[in-house]
């Protein structure tokens, strides 16, 4: 097979779901048999109602649009601040399961702007709201200023339409948290933890879910949505070879994120339950499977400059070079969770979902420190990182955060 047909090849077949679960490690999706159980409701609930989905055109908002399409519901609104990815959502729909009889729109805002702010005046009237807007990648701690926007779009903009959902009559909101805000040791984590204590203030005015799941296989931007591009512009495969993660399919990730919306009571987080179907795997073992998948026996390198060197001419003798090494960047947590010990979990509602259930605890004096202290940060147009990291820190007392000093964007 030449270079051409497997790189072609890759393009065509890179997110199927009987392609992904292989390299993950499984042989079966997780919430199948949930998902099941639950069809003839979600299917009766979805029809009657009206959606907006906010972050739509990323990886969980594109399988979360497409859950709630492929259910013809009464009203879909799409809001994504990229245009293009929107522009691919639309032609994916289309392709994949036509049109709704249903209204379905989709627009290029950004949530936080005035734009988005007259589309809600306008309009506005929806029975569920999902966000799945996010900063997400531990990369992003790296300098002060990405950090505060992680900060706006994790924390201020998801409070910012919770407030509109409840001013517009809205019955329900669904945000997505993150593994890694259970026991943080990232900014990325803390910031949805973060989201989580101004979540249980909002849930007074209206009913809140949300939901915590393991890394998205091949989606936007992720090491694994890398391999396909280090494989189409014929570049080294490079992964950590010492850091275990679980994984989920971009399809499951929308299961899960519906599921939550449709039946999660209020301020419920769901989880996928860890069982025999889902397994902790190394970046490097899936790199692996994944060469082995497009024909390529990997090669180990020792070297950044070795591994450039090399694929200049190992791919012609069907091997790909891959360096793997030891993780030493800041943020990475040598372990996933998706609860703590002190949370309380109802695990007998459904097969494969757990559920942390909480009261509306929170400490008001502290929300209303975090509102001041970054008002008066980007009032002044200057701040640190260390400032930042000070006042996580007086959020979440026992933050194990841990710098080394060293970020991705230092390495290959």
């Amino acid at each position: 097979m030449s270079w051409y047909q497997i790189s072609l090849k890759e393009i065509q077949g890179q997110l199927r779901m009987s392609d992904i679960l292989p390299l993950i490690g499984r042989e079966l999706a997780l919430f199948s048999n949930d998902m099941s159980v639950y069809e003839t409701r979600l299917l009766t609930i979805v029809a009657e109602s009206r959606f907006l989905v906010l972050g739509g055109a990323g990886s969980i908002g594109q399988a979360v649009t497409k859950e709630i399409f492929k259910r013809n519901p009464k009203k879909l609104h799409v809001v994504d601040i990229s245009e293009n990815n929107m522009v691919e959502l639309v032609r994916d729909i289309r392709s994949s399961f036509g049109y709704i009889n249903g209204d379905f729109q989709t627009f290029a805002l950004d949530i936080g702007s005035v734009e988005y702010d007259a589309f809600i005046a306008a309009d506005g009237e929806f029975d569920y709201v999902l966000n799945l807007s996010a900063l997400k990648h531990v990369r992003s701690e790296k300098d002060a200023f990405t950090l505060m926007r992680m900060i706006d779009v994790n924390v201020f903009n998801t409070d910012k339409t919770i407030a509109q959902s409840v001013a517009k009559g809205a019955k329900k909101y669904f945000c997505v948290s993150t593994d890694k805000a259970a026991n943080p040791v990232n900014m990325m984590g803390a910031s949805k933890r973060i989201m989580e204590m101004f979540l249980m203030r909002r849930s007074k005015d209206i009913a809140i879910s949300t939901a915590r799941f393991a890394n998205v296989a091949f989606s936007d931007g992720s090491l694994l949505h890398g391999f396909n591009q280090r494989i189409q512009k014929r570049q080294p495969i490079v992964a950590p070879n010492d850091i275990k993660r679980y994984f989920v399919t971009p399809q499951e990730s929308g299961e899960l994120c519906l599921m939550s919306c449709i039946f999660g009571e209020n301020r419920d987080i769901f989880f996928p339950k860890l069982s025999e179907a889902l397994h902790l795997i190394t970046f490097a073992d899936i790199a692996v499977k994944y060469l082995q998948q497009l024909g390529y026996e990997p090669h180990l390198c020792s070297s950044e400059d070795e591994a450039r060197e090399l694929v200049k001419t190992l791919p012609e003798q069907g091997k790909w070079p891959c360096l793997f090494t030891s993780s030493d960047t800041t943020g990475e947590k040598d372990f996933e969770e998706f609860f703590t010990d002190n949370e309380v979990l109802d695990m007998a509602r459904f097969e494969n979902l757990g559920v942390i259930k909480n009261e509306a605890l929170y400490q008001q004096e502290l929300l209303s420190l975090f509102e001041q202290e970054i008002s008066q940060m980007k009032q002044l147009r200057a701040w640190t990182k260390p400032q930042l990291v000070e006042l996580f820190h007086k959020m979440i007392p026992d933050f194990g955060h841990k710098e080394t000093g060293k970020y991705l964007d230092s390495k290959m």
